[in-house]
C-alpha cells in the first residue's frame, strides 16, 4: 500500500512526526505502534496483514515504509474509518518516483521498492540531494 506523507520534507521529518504519535499513544496506555487513520477500509486486508507495508511517498518519491501489523475498525469524525497499525520503525527503500494521488493506493508486490539498509541507505542525505541522486538514476 502506498500513501502520500503530506507535510513531510524527508524521512527524518516523517520519523519525528511518527514518534510524536507513538508517544501520545503510549501516554494514553496504548501500544507503542504508529497508527494512521484513513476513511476507507482496505478490501485486501489479508494480503496487507501477510507481510504488507505502507510505503510513504515524500515529495513525489517513495522513500520508506512501515510494516503493517493490523487494520482496526475505528470512528473518525463520526464516520467509520480504518486505523492502520504499523511497526514504529521506518525502513528506507530505493527511492522510486510517484505521481501525486489522493488517499492511498495498492502497490503490487513486484512494484514495491527494495529496502535500503546500512550506511548506503542515504537516509541522512538532505532531501534535495536525495532527489538529485534519484533523478540521476543513482538508485
Amino acid at each position: 500500500m502506498q500513501k502520500l506523507s503530506v507535510g513531510s520534507e524527508s524521512i527524518s521529518t516523517l520519523r519525528d512526526w511518527q514518534k510524536v504519535v507513538v508517544r501520545r499513544r503510549q501516554a494514553n496506555g496504548q501500544s507503542p505502534n504508529h497508527v494512521h487513520v484513513t476513511r476507507m477500509f482496505p478490501r485486501r486486508r489479508e494480503e496487507l496483514l501477510d507481510g504488507g507495508s505502507l510505503y510513504w511517498v515524500i515529495k513525489g518519491i517513495i522513500q520508506c515504509r512501515n510494516k503493517i501489523i493490523d487494520l482496526e475498525e475505528t470512528v473518525k469524525n463520526g464516520h467509520r474509518a480504518c486505523a492502520i497499525v504499523m511497526e514504529p520503525e521506518l525502513i528506507p527503500v530505493v527511492p522510486t518516483p510517484r505521481r501525486a494521488f489522493q488517499g492511498w493506493r495498492y502497490l503490487q508486490p513486484g512494484d514495491a521498492p527494495e529496502d535500503l539498509t546500512g550506511p548506503g541507505s542515504g537516509e541522512e542525505l538532505p532531501p534535495a540531494l536525495r532527489m538529485k541522486l534519484v533523478n540521476l538514476g543513482a538508485w
